[in-house]
C-alpha cells in the first residue's frame, strides 16, 4: 500500500469572510463617482461647443448682411439662426433672448448696428445662459442641489461686403 502524503488546505479565518465584498463597495462608490464626473464633464463640454459652434453660425450670417438692413433684419436673423442652431443640437432652456448680436468699428470696438452703415465686424455672444451640473447624479450631491455654470461663448468675425 502507497501511502500518499496529505496536503492540509488552508481555511480563511472566520473574520476574513465578508473582506471582499466590503473593499469591493468601496472601490465602487468610488468608480461610480469617477464616472459620473466624466459624464457631467463631458455634458458641459458638449453644451459649451454647441452653443460656440452656433455662435459662429450667427457671426457668419451677419457679416454678409446686405447693409440697407442689417440693424432691422440682420441682427434677427442672426438671433434665430443661433437659437435655431442650439436648439438642433439639443442644448436645452436656451432663448433669442441668450443671443447678444454686436455690429463693431474699424477699430473691432463696440457700436451700434445702423442700417445702411458698414460695420468694420460683428459679434455674436451668448448671454446668460447657465447649465445646471450634478442634476443626472443625484445620489452623489442630493436630490435637492445642483451646481450650476455659466457658458457665453463669443465669436467674432469681420464684416465682408455682400457681392450682389
Amino acid at each position: 500500500m502507497i501511502l500518499q502524503p496529505s496536503i492540509p488546505c488552508k481555511r480563511r479565518p472566520a473574520r476574513q469572510h465578508g473582506a471582499a465584498v466590503i473593499e469591493f463597495a468601496l472601490i465602487l462608490a468610488l468608480l461610480i463617482s469617477l464616472l459620473a464626473g466624466i459624464f457631467e464633464f463631458g455634458r458641459a463640454f458638449w453644451y459649451y461647443d454647441a452653443l460656440t459652434k452656433a455662435t459662429r453660425d450667427g457671426a457668419r450670417a451677419m457679416s454678409v448682411s446686405a447693409t440697407a438692413d442689417i440693424a432691422s433684419v440682420g441682427v434677427g436673423l442672426a438671433k434665430k439662426e443661433v437659437a435655431d442652431a442650439v436648439t438642433a443640437a439639443g442644448v436645452p432652456d436656451f432663448t433669442e433672448g441668450n443671443v447678444a448680436v454686436t455690429c463693431l468699428n474699424d477699430a473691432f470696438d463696440d457700436a451700434a448696428c445702423t442700417d445702411g452703415a458698414t460695420p468694420g465686424g460683428v459679434r455674436v455672444q451668448i448671454v446668460g445662459y447657465t447649465m445646471s451640473i450634478g442634476q443626472f447624479i443625484p445620489f452623489l450631491i442630493g436630490a435637492s442641489s445642483s451646481y450650476s455654470a455659466t457658458l457665453s461663448p463669443h465669436t467674432t468675425m469681420r464684416y465682408m461686403l455682400p457681392v450682389l
